[in-house]
């Protein structure tokens, strides 16, 4: 039995785009529960869009989300060049086998030519395809083409006439017929190869067993088919995974939806979270669960469980997958993983974030500066800078005058405690609050607001001790004078 062999082939063209994720994820899942090999190769041969940045931010994202190829351009293999920017001299030498044997031919029509004949089709209401115009050039007309210069394209010869079938793994069979397919353009006049002549010459010669790949590639591989028939070859098995969707079922794209891995990166996700997240589209666990790892997902991985609707790309759901991620974290983890990501680059002590950690984890979804700051800033200011609207002491159904007056014995009760810790200072609140006729939540959220500058927050009295005493009075303090202007 062959060794499964399979490839992601992104075009550096723009940011690392999810779906690469997606569809690498699943050619990686299959290659490791088959023992295989999972190939990245580069597909560039679009020289004024690609860039090298690109790619590296490819491969970077990639790494990333967790999934490592065995060969590719960074890392060698027995089957490269890994860049088709680096393979036009085989892509030309399998052009000209095809001339040679009559299975494709050279188009000299001008691009002047060619858009008269597509503005005609169109206005005839003609299927757009190559009118064949050179497809039966004499010998004699073609050196005379050359000899003069002229720039041409080579295309494959279609059949006029039959059918062109094969079997997809999750579809069955698709059928189309050959007068439905354009004379497809295999070399471009500067020398480089079409998406369709590399990704056939490159699978084949990189023995790729199995093509993984978008369902919107389903219209191209009958001519990938007739390729394979052309070269004499023999065919991958192909697997085309249904498209990802917006929720209102319209294909994922960067207007309703981020689409760049970077972007998910900046955003705070946990890496697994997003490769669990993807191996929910479209494929499902043998017992119905939703969260798994990626070697829980290899050893169950079965392609009758990938069906062909489009599966919706719901960032709701991925940022409550993400949030189930982060309360599965050690205190230890979660601090690396914060200092990784939402606070790389700032200098906030480990030691302190090992406390501060566990009051937010219930609280974040992911690991962003923002959500951070939201939910803990005021752990790293002092008791001057804190800001907030003096109206916010005043809770529900009590008087403004009553404030000041209420955060004063508060204030006392606290320094009198002897231990600073959470039970004392919950019974000195609760306390105080039915001395002076309040319920314990109102005194509670005058307290929030005066230690902390907003109504949400971690457990406010772990919050108190890990500010510890003495700071906590000054914020006490401060908001006994703004509440003073309450009155």
């Amino acid at each position: 039995m062959k060794t499964v062999r399979v490839r992601v082939a992104p075009s550096p063209t723009g940011d690392p785009h999810v779906g690469t994720a997606y569809i690498g994820l699943f050619d990686y899942v299959f290659a490791r529960s088959r023992n295989g090999k999972f190939i990245l190769r580069i597909e560039d041969t679009d020289r004024t869009r690609s860039t090298p940045e690109s790619e590296q931010a490819i491969m970077e994202s990639l790494r990333w989300v967790g999934l490592q190829w065995d060969e590719g351009p960074d890392v060698g293999g027995d089957y490269g060049p890994y860049r088709q920017s680096e393979r036009s001299e085989i892509y030309r030498a399998h052009t000209q086998m095809l001339l040679e044997a009559d299975k494709a031919y050279r188009c000299f029509c001008t691009p002047e030519r060619l858009t008269e004949m597509r503005d005609r089709q169109r206005k005839e209401k003609l299927p757009p395809k190559y009118d064949g115009r050179c497809r039966e050039l004499k010998p004699e007309e073609i050196e005379n083409n050359l000899s003069e210069g002229k720039p041409f394209v080579v295309r494959l010869r279609i059949p006029p006439h039959g059918y062109v079938s094969f079997t997809d793994k999750i579809r069955g069979l698709v059928q189309i017929a050959t007068e439905q397919i354009d004379d497809q353009v295999l070399l471009k006049s500067d020398g480089f190869p079409t998406y369709h002549l590399a990704n056939v010459v490159d699978d084949h010669l990189m023995e790729i067993t199995h093509v993984i790949r978008a369902e919107e590639w389903i219209s191209s591989t009958p001519k990938h088919v007739l390729l394979y028939e052309a070269f004499g070859w023999e065919m991958p098995q192909f697997i085309h995974m249904p498209l990802l969707r917006n929720t209102d079922k319209s294909k994922i794209s960067k207007r309703k939806n981020p689409v760049s891995l970077l972007w998910y990166k900046d955003q705070g996700y946990m890496p697994e979270a997003l490769l669990n997240f993807l191996g929910n589209m479209g494929w499902s666990f043998s017992d119905g669960r939703e969260i798994f790892s990626l070697d829980e997902m290899i050893a169950d991985f079965s392609w009758d469980r990938v069906g062909t609707t489009g599966p919706v790309f719901d960032i709701t759901k991925l940022d409550w997958m993400n949030g189930m991620y982060v309360r599965q974290l050690s205190p230890e983890k979660l601090t690396s993983r914060l200092l990784e990501t939402a606070l790389a680059g700032r200098d906030v002590g480990r030691e302190r974030l090992l406390r501060i950690a566990p009051l937010i984890q219930e609280r974040i979804t992911k690991f962003s500066a923002e959500e951070f700051d939201a939910m803990s800033d005021f752990f790293f200011i002092g008791a001057d800078q804190l800001e907030y609207d003096p109206g916010l002491l005043a809770p529900k159904k009590t008087e403004p005058a009553d404030v000041a007056p209420a955060l004063q014995k508060m204030r006392e009760r606290f320094d009198a405690l002897d231990a600073w810790e959470t039970q004392p200072m919950e019974d000195a609140i609760r306390a105080l609050a039915d001395e002076i006729g309040w319920k314990a939540g109102s005194l509670f959220m005058c307290v929030r607001i005066a230690v902390t500058g907003r109504k949400a927050t971690p457990p406010l009295l772990e919050s108190m001790v890990i500010l510890g005493k003495d700071e906590s009075l000054k914020r006490m303090d401060n908001a006994i004078e703004k509440a003073q202007a309450l009155l």
